[in-house]
């Protein structure tokens, strides 16, 4: 399947993540329908992605035309099964929960037609455990992307085992056809960017905790030391602590390395609600 052949696109999680998806996709002129099981939250999501079209054109960085006919290609639904009837890719966006992703591959598989190509946006989880609850796992891939959508250029495309080079290609077309620019990695624990991520943003977190600098000036030693366009602490903020909190443990499980145990205020801070940006205060406050 080329780029041009997508023409339906179905978005499973109403979230930040799903959002930003959905958004980018509707813009690249893909209909796009948002899923989640609640009503409320995919209307918020919709509610959301109008917002985000209205900033772009307030930013002079989408045309009011552009605007209108994203707005016009994007649907919700509350059943999965009825919305993939006719996908052309399904990208599932839900919480990283193994359990939770393979109940919701088979159900997209049984309801999916048999061309469609089933994506997982996993930051970190096997994507040979998410396809092994489908019939055809050939048809299983990963496709990373990274929190803002509309900004962050790089798609992670993960080949499983069983991945077919026409599923993984039809990934990487898609990306570009998304505005991204692609990488191919396999199907090991924490992909490339989560297992080097991950690490940088511990490590921040235990210099934190041990005093050595505040939160803002070890961001900053980050940017203006080594030009990243944003600090590890504060990343974390955009990405969720509960996210990447359970990236953490999921490699410390998997990899046996003391370099992926999560430090003890990366756990407090979850467990206080103090989730990041989304929650109004994680290592900054956002609320204010």
């Amino acid at each position: 399947m080329s780029a041009d052949q997508v023409r339906r696109l179905v978005v499973v999680g109403s979230g930040i993540m799903g959002q930003g998806i959905a958004y980018v996709a509707a813009l690249a002129g893909i209909d796009v329908t948002l899923v989640d099981v609640d009503a409320e939250r995919v209307a918020n999501g919709i509610a959301k992605i109008a917002q985000s079209l209205d900033g772009g054109v307030a930013r002079g960085k989408v045309t009011p035309e552009a605007r209108t006919a994203a707005a016009a290609r994007l649907h919700a639904n509350t059943s999965v099964a009825e919305a993939v009837r006719d996908a052309d890719v399904v990208i599932e966006a839900v919480p990283e929960q193994l359990a939770l992703k393979q109940s919701l591959f088979q159900a997209i598989d049984g309801a999916a037609p048999a061309h469609a190509v089933l994506a997982s946006n996993t930051s970190s989880l096997s994507i040979g455990a998410i396809a092994a609850s489908v019939a055809d796992p050939s048809r299983v891939v990963g496709m990373h992307f990274f929190n803002p959508v509309h900004a962050m250029k790089l798609v992670e495309v993960v080949r499983g085992a069983a991945t077919s080079d026409a599923t993984a290609n039809a990934a990487v077309a898609l990306a570009g056809r998304l505005g991204k620019t692609p990488i191919v990695v396999r199907d090991t624990p924490g992909f490339a960017t989560s297992r080097l991520g991950v690490v940088l943003g511990l490590e921040a977190m235990r210099m934190l905790e041990q005093g050595v600098a505040s939160a803002e000036d070890i961001d900053r030693a980050m940017e203006l030391g080594y030009n990243h366009p944003v600090g590890p602490l504060k990343l974390t903020d955009l990405v969720g602590l509960d996210i990447r909190l359970a990236v953490a443990d999921h490699l410390h499980a998997t990899l046996g390395d003391e370099t992926y145990a999560a430090p003890a205020i990366l756990r407090e801070l979850v467990a206080a609600g103090k989730l990041g940006k989304k929650s109004g205060e994680g290592f900054y406050r956002w609320d204010r």
